[in-house]
This record gives C-alpha cells, structure tokens and sequence, in this order.
C-alpha cells in the first residue's frame, strides 16, 4: 500500500511564494516518476509538474520557469516550489507517483492567490 500525503498550502497574494511537500510511505519504489497535478473549480486535472527516477524534470507551459520539482529520497519527500505566484494558479494540488506518475494520489493541499 502507498500513502502520499501533501502539505504547505495556503492563501498568498499575486507574485507571492509557496513550498508544496508530499511525502511517500509504503510500498514505494526507487524506478518510480513522481509529479503534481492541479484541479482548478470546474476544470480538468492538469498535469503541473514531473520528476523521473533519473532526475529529469518536466513542466506545464505555463508554470515553466516559476516552479521548481524536486525530492529527497532520504526522506521520500517530493517538493513544489512555486514562485511568482498568479491568480490563475488557484486550485487544489495533488501529488501522484507510479511508473506512469499518476498510479497512486494524494488528497491534495488547496493554493490560493489572490490578485
């Protein structure tokens, strides 16, 4: 069983900064890709941000160049640092793991910004 588990939300103003953390217990394993997806209301899921076993990253357009992915796999914590936040931003944040990035789900950490 894989539990992953997100924190580090909140409420920021426009242009503001926010670290997401999930951190992964279970049956997790070193070959697995990890990512973050967003859900705005009334929106589909997005794919925001992804980390492979070997370290390569890969972003949403839009977010590319504000936002970093990271992990420490000594502590089998995945990170989001959001930058330069945008109103648009706003949604819930899921963290997600497997061999395709989105076999196992978090229940998510809300982001607002406000303008």
């Amino acid at each position: 069983q894989v539990q992953l588990v997100e924190s580090g939300g909140g409420s920021v103003q426009s242009g503001g900064s926010l670290r997401l953390s999930c951190v992964a217990s279970g049956d997790t394993y070193d070959n697995w890709c990890m990512a973050w997806f967003r859900q705005a209301p009334g929106k589909e899921r997005e794919g925001v941000a992804a980390i492979g076993s070997d370290g390569t990253t890969s972003y949403e357009g839009s977010v590319e160049g504000r936002f970093t992915i990271s992990q420490d796999n000594a502590k089998n914590t995945l990170y989001l640092q959001m930058n330069s936040l945008k109103p648009e931003d706003t949604a819930m944040y899921y963290c997600a793991a497997g061999m395709t990035c989105n076999n196992y789900w978090g229940q998510g950490t809300q982001v607002t910004v406000s303008s």
